[in-house]
């Protein structure tokens, strides 16, 4: 896949948690796949998955968004669950199912606290099981709403580390255009008095001044430059 959903991937890859909430979705429900999925109009990416039946849908991968409900998901911002698909008139006849031959299926969005749209967390099985109550979905809702809370902390926290790089490149930068001024002003002072009728004595300090107004303006310029 393309590198935009990097951030994402890696985001996910830092939460302790991730797998604990998918260990206990597939052992609470049934349920043999459980995913969490970054969603957008045009792409839908695997995050994170847990596989006991060989799906082979692994962190990175990325299924065809208009296959998927999660698409749907993405555009009214709701909650679906299914218990069994044959059995359902609103499911029995979608193309999803179909396509990827599940029975039950269950997929919460993952709303951000400005009330963006993430993506989902979501889990299928070939067979029936029981979903569609409030202690299912009360348990994806808390699991959902735990993963925002992370993401956010992460989001947080990186912009805390930029605007730490920011502000030392600019102090570093201030200091060394400031230590380079002084120096040019030792070096400038030191030319004058070598210029100067000196004792031997005199003429040592002078040099060294010149040699320590070089030392420390090669350093200057090493602090200066840009770290990774």
């Amino acid at each position: 896949m393309s590198r935009d959903f990097q951030d994402d991937l890696d985001t996910i890859a830092a939460i302790p948690a991730i797998p604990t909430i998918m260990e206990v979705i597939c052992r609470t429900t049934g349920l043999r796949f459980a995913a969490v999925a970054r969603v957008t109009d045009t792409r839908w990416v695997c995050l994170a998955s847990k596989d006991d039946i060989a799906i082979g849908l692994a962190s990175g991968g990325e299924l065809e968004v208009g296959s998927t409900i999660c698409n749907e998901i993405h555009d009214h911002g709701r909650a679906v669950a299914i218990d069994h698909v044959a059995e359902s008139p609103d499911f029995c006849r979608h193309p999803t199912p179909i396509r990827y031959g599940f029975q039950s299926y269950i997929s919460v969005p993952i709303v951000m606290a400005d009330g963006g749209f993430f993506g989902t967390l979501c889990a299928i099985d070939p067979h029936p099981n029981i979903l569609n109550n409030p202690s299912v979905l009360g348990m994806f809702s808390l699991f959902t709403k735990l993963i925002a809370h992370e993401l956010e902390s992460h989001g947080r926290f990186r912009a805390m580390e930029q605007e730490n790089r920011s502000l030392k490149q600019a102090f570093r930068a201030g200091l060394g255009h400031d230590m380079k001024n002084t120096l040019m002003g030792i070096a400038a002072g030191t030319q004058l008095l070598a210029k100067t009728p000196l004792n031997e004595r005199a003429q040592m300090i002078v040099d060294q001044m010149e040699n320590a107004a070089e030392r420390l303006s090669q350093q200057v310029t090493e602090a200066m430059r840009p770290s990774d």
